[in-house]
């Protein structure tokens, strides 16, 4: 039996599974956190995966690495980080991003150009935001890798840095309609050439460990969590972690001008539209940090109250928002009224109004081509009971509930297993999963809806 590691790269800490290569059954696993923060020495991650990792990889004949999507690694010409990482969730950029949108001409062409319209969260604002805002460390930048592509070169003992085109099309940079690397927008950005890493093949092996296992590329979280659930098209994820994201597998290159679908690649050759939102479980544990009450009594809660909480809605823009793009904004409860004030309202609302930021997700992937007949519904938050019973009625469609697993961790194991053992596909590995169903709650999204767009002016 071959063994194979997968390695996810978060924000809040670097998990690690030990899989069978054939089946996908974990074996073992482990996790580190990371600090809460918006920026963090890349330091920080090889320690978290030293610590996850130990014990584990005896007897591991592949590894990959998947990590949290855009952030930015600076390096000098002899390969050391210039600065803290600047994470996806780091939002100072979001200036930046409005005017680099306007110097190409707009949403439309940066649309066309990289599957994607830039926010904060991109790398090539980031790119901009250092430029303008640190000039001395800019001046010593020679290049810029991802999360996971660092870590991956951290564990290989020689090569070039490289990257996978799943990650790579997260940058602001790279394009899935040419599968190749927009340089002018890395000098529209930063003001002159940077130093890229190769992008390799889905199966590619791009080096090895000290301990001679094989390396496969790696790729982006949210690409590997399709890969290790296995998505067919009329699939769609719904992940509730940190943040929040809407994805889907397509055959074709997508590009939404409106901003709200990121145009991303898979980890296949494939192509995988997202929606993110920045809210996502941390809005339930910030109402139950608000009520001083456990999450399980934000379920409880939550459960117990009537559909709508009485009138309650709670825009969850807790943290600003991606998508909408509204990075300066906060939370909103409207609706507030002596009759439905009660913690049991407000679990409610918080859990409705988390659903329906991430219906709006899967509309928006309908709206661009791309079929949704059901979704998974995975990450912490999935965990939740009250997000269990809610989402099928206001997701609009049959929910699947996989049986919970790391799957981003998964999805990089399986690469891994991809890369041993050579091939077109990745290995066939099983996962078990309920369905449930309910008739969709049009009402509570409408009124959603419509006070999303009401307040659209306050919130920005």
């Amino acid at each position: 039996m071959s063994l194979v590691a997968g390695v996810d790269l978060g924000t809040q800490s670097t998990r690690v599974v030990v899989c069978d290569a054939d089946s996908g059954a974990v074996l073992r696993s482990g996790s580190a956190p990371h600090p809460d923060a918006t920026e963090v020495d890349p330091a920080v991650w090889w320690g978290a995966f030293q610590e996850a990792s130990a014990g584990l990889l005896d007897g591991v004949a592949g590894l990959a690495v998947a990590g949290q999507q855009h952030g930015l690694v600076a390096m000098d010409s002899a390969g050391t980080v210039v600065r803290p990482a600047l994470l996806w969730n780091d939002t100072r950029s979001a200036p930046a991003a409005t005017d680099l949108v306007a110097e190409l001409g707009g949403p439309d062409v940066w649309a066309y150009a990289v599957g994607s319209v830039p926010v904060a969260s991109f790398t090539v604002t980031k790119l901009r935001w250092l430029a303008r805002h640190e000039q001395e460390l800019a001046d010593r930048v020679d290049s810029v890798v991802l999360p996971h592509d660092w870590l991956t070169h951290r564990l290989r003992t020689s090569g070039a840095v490289s990257t996978d085109r799943g990650d790579a099309s997260g940058t602001g940079y790279w394009s899935p309609f040419g599968a190749q690397y927009r340089t002018d927008l890395v000098e529209l950005a930063f003001g002159r050439p940077l130093g890229l890493p190769r992008v390799a093949e889905p199966a590619e092996v791009v080096g090895e460990t000290a301990a001679g296992a094989v390396l496969g590329a790696g790729t982006g979280d949210n690409m590997a969590a399709a890969l290790g659930l296995g998505l067919a098209p009329g699939d769609a994820v719904v992940s509730i972690g940190t943040s929040g994201t809407v994805f889907a597998v397509s055959e074709q290159p997508t590009a939404d001008p409106s901003g709200a679908v990121a145009g991303f690649a898979d980890a296949t050759g494939r192509y995988l539209p997202l929606v993110c939102t920045l809210n996502a479980a941390r809005v339930l544990a910030a109402v139950g940090n608000l009520l001083g009450i456990p999450l399980s009594t934000v379920d409880e809660l939550a459960l117990s109250a009537e559909p709508g909480a009485g009138g309650l809605t709670l825009l969850p823009y807790l943290d600003g928002e991606r998508t909408p793009n509204l990075p300066g904004a906060r939370g909103l409860v409207t609706g507030l009224t002596r009759g439905n004030a009660s913690p049991a309202n407000l679990a409610r609302a918080a859990v409705e109004g988390m659903l329906c930021g991430l219906a709006d997700g899967v509309d928006a992937l309908r709206v661009v081509g791309v079929p949704v007949d059901r979704v998974l519904l995975i990450g912490g938050g999935a965990a939740s009971a009250a997000v269990r019973a809610l989402a099928p009625a206001l997701l609009g469609a049959p929910v699947v509930l996989p049986e919970p697993a790391e799957y981003v961790a998964l999805g990089a194991a399986r690469q891994a297993a991809w890369a041993l053992a050579g091939g077109p596909d990745p290995p066939q590995w099983t996962i078990k999963a309920a369905v449930a169903a309910a008739e969709p709650d049009r009402l509570i999204r409408e009124i959603y809806a419509d006070i999303r767009g009401r307040a659209a002016d306050l919130l920005r």
